[in-house]
C-alpha cells in the first residue's frame, strides 16, 4: 500500500492514509515495524517512550509536509496513547465507534503481539479502553513548538 501511495510513513512507527473527505487517518506502525524497529534490549518504559517519541516525530513530519492552511483533520485510534497524552498534543478525544472496536477485536492476535512488544512482556490490550482522537491539522500545527520540545525530551530519554 505504501508503493501505491495509499499509506505514507512519517516516522519509523507512524503512518497515515491518503486524505479522504478532508480527513487524514493516522496509525501506529505495523506489527513488522514494531518487531524490527524496537530494540529488544529496551525495557517496557523505554519502549513506550520510544513509541511515543516516534508518534511525536511523525506528527512533526506530517505538519512540515502538509499544507497548514487546509481544514484537513487528523484522526486516529489507539490502545497505547492515553486520553491525557492525546489532549496535551492538541487532540480532542471522542468515543471510539463500534466498527473500529470490531476491527481491533477481529485483529486481536496481531494487536496482542504488537502490544506485548511495546510493553516488553506478554500484555493483553483492553480494547474497551481504546480511544479515538481528532484535531484540525492547523491546530496541531500551532502546537509545533511544544511538539519539538517534547520530541527532544523523549529522544534524550531513549538515547535515540
Amino acid at each position: 500500500m505504501k508503493k501505491s501511495g495509499k499509506l505514507r510513513y512519517h516516522s519509523l512507527l507512524m503512518l497515515s492514509e491518503k486524505p479522504k473527505d478532508g480527513i487524514i487517518k493516522i496509525h501506529g506502525g505495523t506489527l513488522f515495524d514494531y518487531a524490527f524497529v524496537i530494540d529488544k534490549k529496551m525495557n517496557g518504559n523505554q519502549r513506550r517512550t520510544f513509541i511515543i517519541q516516534q508518534y511525536v516525530e511523525g506528527l512533526l513530519n506530517l505538519i512540515n509536509n502538509t499544507d497548514m492552511g487546509s481544514t484537513t483533520k487528523l484522526q486516529g485510534t489507539s490502545y497505547i496513547i492515553n486520553k491525557r497524552t492525546a489532549q496535551r498534543v492538541g487532540f480532542e478525544v471522542m468515543p471510539t465507534d463500534y466498527i473500529q472496536k470490531f476491527i481491533l477485536t477481529y485483529n486481536y492476535l496481531n494487536v496482542l503481539v504488537t502490544y506485548s512488544i511495546a510493553k516488553g512482556k506478554l500484555s493483553f490490550p483492553k480494547i474497551n479502553r481504546t480511544i479515538t482522537f481528532e484535531a484540525n491539522l492547523k491546530d496541531i500545527g500551532q502546537k509545533k513548538d511544544f511538539l519539538v520540545t517534547l520530541n527532544k525530551k523523549l529522544k534524550s530519554e531513549t538515547g535515540f
